[in-house]
């Protein structure tokens, strides 16, 4: 069985089939070894057949692997099979998520343009606009997420990317991503989503209208806390350039991670409706207990955005944060008195986490920038796992008690 037969064989079979089945399938190319699994490619370069093949690998005439900063057989069906499931054209592999938003930016800006990001975003998405981006001549400005009519009116002649997270971390809270969109494009900017929350199983950001999706592969695509990842999804026209920047600075995702988030994404469907499940049923709970000032979930009726989250996400996540009596001294007696959720700033594994923002994820930022962000001391953030939704509750109801 040759390499090329199989992959025709294969991309044939693909054609409309259902989002289980790609995360399945996708990406995959067996050698002639005819492996069942996944291969895993480790190696930093390849053997060509003459000088002549070389150079015409090298200057792109030929497609074929070069060296595996940015030409890999793993990495690239890691590529593929996410591309097929956020539906872009092409995917490209980074080494984290933070990878992700650096290669978008450096590939597609440049110093004079402008980009508007969303108040509600990570910690360190913030810091790398703030600190970094700025410093080589790319104006910021941030908006509130969900305020359309402050987009519209804060796109500049020089706007070049709208960057946003829907859901945000840690409130969860959305914006309409195909209003947006549209925005977006009527002044000739474009629109990415960090779908890092969601993943392709719940939201594609792109059929909505959006032009790019960036994740943090780390968190729920690897669904089990093991590896670190990142990448960007897309038109190919805009890949190209993000292919570019990796080729040359080297933020590239290794062949041994991308293995490992090609099997995470054989189970992504079924994990993040667990994860689903267990969240929507702990935030409901926690909506009811005395100790608790407000819980922040889509899931929920009284989320101001619950109809939006309905409309355009296929379940509401795993991500729950709620505020506590007693501010900062509250929030922490309360995390302290878990015993069975584990302390710690990660999400998107099998293992539920709990984390103060204020002090962790968000604690680089000034006390004004997390007060613009709704950080506030009293804030808890916990991302469901897969343990047995009682025994998380009874571990919460050990918080409450030590409030």
């Amino acid at each position: 069985m040759s390499q090329d037969w199989d992959a025709g064989r294969l991309d044939s079979d693909l054609e409309g089939v259902a989002f289980d089945t790609l995360a399945v399938r996708a990406g995959q190319h067996r050698t002639p070894e005819g492996e069942h699994g996944d291969a895993m490619f480790l190696t930093s370069s390849y053997v060509f057949r003459t000088a002549a093949d070389a150079a015409a690998r090298f200057s792109g005439e030929v497609a074929g692997n070069v060296y595996s900063r940015y030409t890999n057989p793993t990495v690239r069906a890691f590529e593929e099979r996410i591309a097929a499931l956020e539906g872009a054209e092409q995917a490209v592999a980074t080494a984290t998520g933070m990878a992700a938003i650096l290669s978008v930016v450096m590939s597609l800006c440049s110093a004079g343009d402008h980009i508007l990001v969303s108040r509600s975003v990570f910690g360190s998405t913030i810091s790398l606009f703030e600190k970094y981006f700025k410093r080589f001549g790319v104006e910021v400005d941030y908006v509130p997420l969900a305020e359309l009519s402050g987009w519209d009116a804060a796109i500049k002649p020089n706007t070049r990317l709208l960057f946003v997270e829907s859901p945000s971390n840690p409130l969860a809270e959305l914006v309409d991503i195909a209003a947006l969109a549209e925005i977006a494009h009527a002044k000739g900017a474009l629109l990415v989503v960090d779908n890092c929350f969601c993943t392709p199983a719940l939201q594609q950001p792109l059929k909505l209208g959006a032009d790019i999706v960036v994740h943090s592969a780390t968190k729920f695509i690897d669904g089990q806390g093991r590896c670190m990842g990142g990448v960007v999804a897309g038109r190919s026209a805009q890949m190209k350039e993000v292919v570019g920047f990796l080729r040359t600075a080297g933020p590239t995702l290794s062949p041994f991670n991308a293995w490992i988030f090609l099997k995470g994404l054989e189970t992504l469907n079924l994990r993040m409706r667990a994860h689903c499940a267990s969240a929507l049923a702990l935030a409901q709970w926690l909506e009811q207990q005395d100790g608790v000032e407000k819980v922040h979930y889509a899931g929920l009726e009284s989320h101001p955005q619950y109809e939006l989250a309905q409309r355009q996400q296929r379940g509401f996540g795993a991500v729950v944060s709620f505020e506590v009596k007693g501010g900062k001294e509250g929030a922490w007696r309360f995390i302290d008195a878990t015993r069975l959720i584990s302390i710690t700033a990660n999400l998107g594994d099998s293992k539920t986490t709990i984390t103060h923002p204020a002090t962790t994820s968000h604690g680089r930022l000034a006390p004004q920038e997390r007060e613009a962000a709704g950080i506030r001391d009293s804030l808890i953030r916990i991302a469901v796992g897969l343990e047995d939704v009682g025994d998380l509750q009874a571990d919460l109801a050990r918080g409450l008690a030590a409030l």
